[in-house]
């Protein structure tokens, strides 16, 4: 794959996570871990708006070891463990000090994909290599060490890139928010995004744009 151009440093920096989480489908998300470089396209995406989101780790400007990542200034990884096993990858938005992110759920690979499938334990072209969001970082070589990291400088081993070209707004299918129903009215906020033809979209598709 050629590669595209970095996303700008200013892109991150909008105060709306949710407009943010529907440019980034279809951008491409690049690592290169061990020296082996894989890319993505990215096919879904969910919205968190702290500190007033009550989906949000940092719901309440909560300020902790695992969360102190959603408040450096928006083009960071914000990578955490989720229930003792899948490492989920989040890009924080917006100014330093505001803890929005967006939480990446699935890719389309594009890159590596004989890696990436070793790596999910899948044979090369299984639709399901990049489908959730603890399998596309699995597949794309994403842990805890790329918490922090920055996405937008050329030595990062994450990396996120401009797509490979337009998505157009029919493309894009908006719902609630998977896996919390804990959040009250905040659960029903459409701020999941997916793009309505890829075959790497995870979870359940609700009607809705």
């Amino acid at each position: 794959m050629v590669r595209l151009d970095l996303i700008h440093p200013s892109f991150y920096l909008g105060g709306d996570p949710v407009e943010i989480a529907r440019c980034l489908l279809g951008k491409i998300l690049y690592t290169r871990v061990d020296g082996r470089p894989t890319a993505g396209r990215i096919a879904e995406t969910e919205a968190y708006c702290g500190p007033e989101d009550r989906a949000s780790h940092a719901w309440g400007n909560r300020r902790t070891s695992r969360t102190q990542t959603m408040f450096m200034a928006g083009g960071h990884a914000y990578v955490y463990r989720c229930y003792g096993i899948h490492d989920l990858f989040n890009v924080v938005t917006g100014p330093e000090g505001i803890p929005h992110a967006v939480l990446i759920r699935a890719v389309e690979p594009l890159e590596g994909q004989a890696e990436m499938a070793s790596r999910r334990g899948l044979i090369e072209g299984h639709e399901g290599i990049g489908r959730g969001p603890g399998g596309l970082t699995r597949a794309l070589g994403i842990d805890r060490s790329a918490n922090g990291v920055c996405l937008h400088q050329l030595e990062s081993p994450v990396q996120l890139c401009e797509g490979l070209g337009h998505v157009e707004e029919s493309d894009i299918a908006a719902t609630p928010r998977i896996g919390v129903d804990y959040a009250g009215e905040w659960a029903l906020r459409p701020w999941r995004f997916y793009l309505v033809h890829s075959r790497s979209v995870s979870g359940r598709k609700r009607p809705g744009r």
